[in-house]
């Protein structure tokens, strides 16, 4: 181990500069913009399905509508009797010793 009292010894300065070339990028998006091309397309297609009415129903011809609802009352069944209960005699609480008078 060296002594921490002893100043280090004196080295040259030294200067190391490090470059880094980075070559251009180019067509980092161009899947950005198919997707959202993608994207345009499909809401084009279901907004012309849905404004163009292909394949939907015919509305009815009128609005008079007969419904005949027909249904049985309906009965709770009958509740169960209470069972008799066994004669029981009255349990007297138990008693408590007196307690001693308060000194005074």
């Amino acid at each position: 181990m060296t002594d921490p009292n002893i100043p280090p010894p004196e080295r040259p300065e030294v200067v190391h500069h490090t470059t880094i070339n980075n070559p251009p990028r180019s067509g980092g998006s161009s899947w950005i913009g198919l997707l959202v091309g993608g994207l345009v397309v499909v809401v084009i297609i279901i907004a012309v399905v849905v404004f163009s009415n292909r394949g939907a129903m015919e509305a009815p011809d009128g609005t008079d509508v007969s419904v005949d609802i027909d249904l049985p009352r309906p009965e709770l069944p009958d509740a169960p009797s209470i069972p008799d209960l066994p004669d029981v005699q009255p349990v007297n609480p138990p008693t408590l010793p007196p307690e001693p008078a308060p000194a005074t």
